[in-house]
């Protein structure tokens, strides 16, 4: 099921326009690139997806290749 249809069965479900529907489904992505954006690499926890982290050895190897 792709995103569109599934931003389009919720906003008839709910009667919300389709624009607030995809503002809703699309928070929460923006939500961890600001987390991530912020240097906060600990973890973010996402109800019903699970719990992400950045590997410490990871943001190493991409700041050393930033300063090049």
């Amino acid at each position: 099921m792709s995103k569109d249809l599934i931003i389009y069965k919720l906003a008839n479900k709910y009667n919300l326009p389709l624009n607030k529907i995809k503002e809703i489904v699309d928070y929460q992505f923006k939500y961890v690139v600001r987390i991530m954006k912020e240097g906060k690499f600990e973890y973010i926890r996402l109800p019903y997806f699970g719990r992400f982290s950045v590997n410490s050895e990871r943001v190493k190897y991409i700041n050393k290749l930033k300063k090049k």
